[in-house]
């Protein structure tokens, strides 16, 4: 039987790496969730591969009608969601489900699949050494990193109700140690 593994963490925690790194586990028979959302498409990006694009009003119609696992107002008008028939035809398909999402969504997951369902939160060592991968990124001014981090302090309290906690301290290491538990979780 497929199953589920949603991933959480706050932004500078390495969550993305470990991820892409667990793709390339071809025998994991892993494939990502697409999610949907009512911004436009960016660049190159395409209906049904990066993102399923709805207006915000077809949005809110697929909220009404139920159509979403969890779904999140993010900005006024922009919403993101995970369609609940899309990661039910990947698990007819027979393919394991990775989803990248934050706390509340991931714990809605939990409560719809159970223990079909695996939640690892991907936390740093200290928010301090976040701070400090924050900076190092070179990406955002001080200003944005401090909301980050006031977000990863709020967020890093929902740990303890996730299945998995991974410590990035060394990335090597958060790697073998994801693989190993998804590995367990697939019975591989």
């Amino acid at each position: 039987m497929s199953k589920i593994i949603v991933f959480s963490a706050p932004s500078g925690s390495g969550k993305s790496t470990i991820i892409n790194w667990l793709m390339e586990h071809k025998e994991l028979n892993l494939h990502f969730s697409v999610s949907a959302t009512s911004r436009m498409p960016r660049g190159t990006e395409q209906n049904g591969v990066e993102y399923f694009f709805f207006t915000p009003d077809e949005f809110r119609e697929h909220i009404e009608a139920g159509d979403f696992l969890e779904y999140e107002e993010v900005y006024p008008g922009r919403y993101y969601g995970t369609l609940s028939a899309e990661v039910d035809k990947q698990l007819e398909k027979g393919e394991n489900v990775v989803i990248d999402m934050d706390v509340h969504g991931a714990l809605n997951i939990k409560k719809y699949y159970g223990d079909r369902a695996m939640l690892v939160f991907v936390q740093p060592p200290s928010i301090e050494v976040l701070r400090q991968r924050l900076i190092d990124r070179g990406t955002e001014v001080m200003e944005m990193i401090e909301e980050r981090v006031s977000r990863a302090e709020y967020e890093l309290s929902f740990a303890p109700r996730f299945d998995k906690i991974i410590v990035n301290k060394n990335l090597d290491e958060a790697e073998k140690e994801t693989l190993a538990i998804v590995k367990e979780f697939l019975d591989l």
